[in-house]
Order: structure tokens, then C-alpha cells, then sequence
């Protein structure tokens, strides 16, 4: 299999595995158990937590362990929307992950305001929509998907953070697609990650919660995480996460996307890459083949041994157009003909040279069912 749907998940790393391995086998003691073997656990807990706070530019005491990107924005935004409810008014953006979405929904239900900010055609909100939007109501959050998991455009988190806060509002930024892909350069006062997104295992993740904000937990019981996150500690995968964030402090390169992107623009000139103008992720591409039906090549290129989405990997099951390209401007018919390919450091040159042949031969096929005619270069 050439798998190109890393922004969907990752591969574990084989060095994530070994780190792991003790901890399942001969190191399983609780971590917050006082004896030897506690002790043990509890260190290594405390090494990952290092780990992560280096990759992101935390102190340690500003992490806290969750089991992944979607528990943690549930936390953020029902601790500010408890903390300071006479501020009813969260921004957000009409192209956020599914997990932001439905929490702006419960932000609705419980009272508060929500003002969904859209976006142009390469995907970026306005900033001047956003600065109208702080001025014309207080604001308890701006939480905002940093980079988008189906396109890979990345927002200006610096000038959001920036502008927030100068009207007194807290910043909460899902950083889930950026970990180990490019720079994580905004001051804000949460984000979010997942591990299984940069070769971690599923089920961990973390929140960053900067010291300089009041934090109520979503989890309450044994106060573990400093009383921010209870739940006895998944040590193996902490460590696996650890492990991960320090593989993850060289970012990626966009030497695969761009050879896979050149060679299939060469022979399918047709073909959008959606927010080529804007800032993006430097392993995903959101490619539209007109005419192509989507569903038809997904078919296909899983039967030649390549793997990717359609879209977000939350929604593979469920028949309706993406929101993400709605908000961009694109119709359900474009969507419909739109593929996902996302890459990790684990992909090769190789195989995505292949995997750029297989996807041209497969949309010569569906186009040759359909009309004698071709789009492609002779």
C-alpha cells in the first residue's frame, strides 16, 4: 500500500513503538502509585511531558495529557464558557473540524453567542471580519483550526492571537495538522494536538493550557494531570507521544507534495489544487478532477494499493458535500470530484511518482466511461 491520508493518521513510528514497549511489558505500575515501580512510571509521564512542552514551546507545568485533540477542545471551551459566562460570544471559523463545529453548537445551546467567520477561495478568514467581530461584542474565545485538515491552508494564527487579545478575548488554537509540519509561531493561550497525526499511537494527546489563564477541568475524579485532566495516566502512550514530539522537532518538507502535484498537473491541466495561493501545509494536497467522481476514484486507487480520502476522515461515512469547499465557494459538484492526498516523512519519492501515475490511470479509466474525449496533454 502507498498510503497518502496521513492527515486522517500516521503510521506508528517504529522508534514510538520500542519507547513504548517497557511500558506494557515489565514498567506497568500506576504512575501515581508511590512505590518503586510508580516512581518509574511517574518519571518517564514526566519525561514525555518535557518532550511535548520542547516541541511546542511550553513549560512543562502548561502541559496536560489527554486522550487526543477532540477531548481537548471539548475542555477548553466548556472551561471558558463556565469561567467567564457574562462574556457570551465564542469566534470561530466555518471550515473548523467537526469537534470544533459541534462544540460551537453546545456553545450555542447553553446560551452564548457564536459568530462563524468565513473565508475566501484560498480558504483564509478576513482579518478585518475577525477585528469587526471582537469590536462589536466582547468575546470570551477565538479557537480556530490552525491548519485545515482537508486542504492544509494555514491560518494567520500570529495576527488572531494578536488581535484577540488586544480586545481581551482568549485564543484557542487546534493545532492537530500542524505538529512536526511547520512552525508553530503564534502566542496563545490553548492548543491542541493529537498523537496518532505525527506517528504517536491513537487515544493520546495533549492540551496546552498557558499559565496565565484559569482552567476548570472536563474530567473530575482522582486530580491527576495537577488536577486539570483526572483518569489513571496512559503511560505507554504518553511515552509514545514523547517519543514523537521529539521526532517531530525537524518539520516537513513539500518536496513530495510538489513532485506529486507537478506530475499530475502536467498530464491533467484541468485539474484545481485548492489554496495553491495561500499558505499550506507542505504535505497535503486537495485536488479537484473535474468531471471525476470521487467516490469512483477512491474505488479504484484502493484496489491499486493507494490510499487516501476524500475529505476529512470524521466524515468518510456519511454523503454530503465538505463544508471546508462550501465556505470556499465551490459547489457540491466540485466537491463531489475532490481527493485528498497527505503525506508524511514516512512517504518516499519513489512511491509518490508511483501513486501520481496510478491516480492519472485512474482517472483516464472514469473519464473513458464517460466521454470519448480527454483533458489530458497529448
Amino acid at each position: 500500500m502507498i498510503y497518502l491520508d496521513a492527515n486522517a493518521t500516521t503510521p506508528v513510528d517504529p522508534a514510538v513503538l520500542d519507547a513504548m514497549m517497557p511500558f506494557w511489558r515489565e514498567n506497568w505500575a500506576n504512575a501515581s502509585s508511590s512505590y518503586a515501580a510508580g516512581r518509574k512510571a511517574r518519571k518517564a509521564v514526566e519525561s514525555a511531558r518535557e518532550q511535548v512542552a520542547a516541541l511546542i514551546g511550553a513549560e512543562t507545568r502548561e502541559v496536560v495529557f489527554t486522550s487526543g485533540a477532540t477531548e481537548s477542545i471539548n475542555a477548553v471551551h466548556a472551561s471558558v464558557r463556565h469561567l467567564w459566562p457574562e462574556k457570551k460570544l465564542l469566534i470561530t471559523t466555518k471550515t473548523e473540524h467537526a469537534a470544533g463545529l459541534e462544540c460551537a453548537t453546545r456553545w450555542q445551546h447553553s446560551g452564548g453567542e457564536v459568530r462563524m467567520l468565513g473565508v475566501d477561495q484560498n480558504g483564509l478568514i478576513d482579518l478585518a471580519e475577525l477585528r469587526e467581530a471582537l469590536q462589536a461584542s466582547p468575546a470570551a474565545l477565538v479557537s480556530i483550526l490552525w491548519a485545515n485538515n482537508e486542504t492544509g491552508i494555514i491560518q494567520p494564527m500570529r495576527e488572531i492571537a494578536e488581535m484577540a487579545h488586544e480586545q481581551g478575548a482568549l485564543v484557542h488554537a487546534d493545532a492537530v495538522q500542524m505538529i512536526g509540519k511547520a512552525p508553530l509561531n503564534a502566542k496563545v493561550d490553548f492548543l491542541s494536538l493529537s498523537g496518532h497525526k505525527f506517528h504517536a499511537p491513537k487515544g493520546i494527546g495533549a492540551l496546552f493550557v498557558s499559565q496565565r489563564v484559569r482552567f476548570e477541568p472536563l474530567l473530575i475524579g482522582g486530580g491527576q494531570e495537577g488536577g486539570r485532566r483526572s483518569g489513571t495516566e496512559n503511560v505507554p502512550g504518553i511515552v509514545g507521544l514523547g517519543k514523537a514530539a521529539e521526532l517531530a522537532k525537524t518539520t516537513c518538507s513539500s518536496e513530495l507534495r510538489d513532485t506529486f502535484e507537478t506530475q499530475l498537473m502536467r498530464e491533467w491541466p484541468e485539474a484545481v489544487i485548492h489554496g495553491q495561493q495561500a499558505p499550506r501545509l507542505p504535505t497535503t494536497s486537495s485536488i479537484c478532477f473535474p468531471g471525476i467522481d470521487a467516490t469512483g476514484m477512491l474505488i479504484l486507487l484502493d484496489q491499486a494499493g493507494v490510499a487516501c480520502s476524500a475529505g476529512s476522515a470524521c466524515h468518510t461515512a456519511t454523503l454530503h458535500p465538505s463544508h471546508v469547499l462550501e465556505a470556499m465557494g465551490y459547489d457540491a459538484k466540485h466537491a463531489s470530484s475532490t481527493l485528498r492526498f497527505s503525506f508524511s516523512r514516512m512517504n518516499t519519492a519513489a512511491e509518490t511518482r508511483q501513486a501520481a501515475e496510478i491516480v492519472l490511470q485512474s482517472a483516464r479509466k472514469l473519464h473513458s466511461l464517460l466521454s470519448g474525449d480527454s483533458p489530458l496533454v497529448t
